[in-house]
């Protein structure tokens, strides 16, 4: 990756990472997302909701996919790279391929349900009728320690809770 690559990629991770704090300030699991046309233009952008739309789907990743389809009046969203603050789990990986996404570009892996490395190689199948293309590792240091400090203060809460 080159240097114009990288500072473009860690400026668009940087506002994902904006929308997971926001997240996070309303009790959710921090994890934010960024669409991003081929020509830089922000098309979408969300945090999580699952707790406060009583949604099981409003990961970040799909939120600002249906954003976006809006917008563009269009399921598909060609061109476009999604920024995203936490590896893709499976139902997310799903929807970036019917979305006809580009390139995922995601800060730090999800051992537990990532679906890009981490638990599968959803991206990688040879079955899908779309590829999308990865990356991984974009201020993965700043992502994990948001989601760190928010299982941190949840733990002492719940502790706190049990005096």
């Amino acid at each position: 990756m080159n240097a114009v690559e990288r500072e473009r990629h860690e400026y668009f991770m940087r506002r994902a990472l904006l929308c997971a704090a926001e997240a996070s300030e309303r009790g959710e699991v921090p994890v934010g997302a960024v669409l991003v046309s081929e020509n830089g233009e922000v098309l979408a952008q969300a945090g999580n909701a699952q707790i406060n739309t009583s949604d099981p789907t409003a990961h970040a990743e799909i939120r600002a996919l249906r954003a976006a389809a809006t917008v563009m009046d269009n399921y598909r969203l060609p061109n476009t790279t999604l920024y995203v603050s936490l590896e893709p789990c499976t139902m997310c990986c799903g929807a970036l391929v019917h979305a006809r996404i580009d390139h995922v570009v995601f800060a730090a892996r999800e051992p537990k349900a990532g679906a890009v490395v981490s638990t599968a190689s959803l991206l990688d199948s040879p079955a899908l009728n779309h590829q999308v293309t990865w990356s991984e590792g974009v201020l993965a240091h700043e992502s994990t320690s948001l989601l760190k400090a928010f299982f941190a203060a949840r733990r002492k809460q719940a502790a706190n809770n049990k005096l």
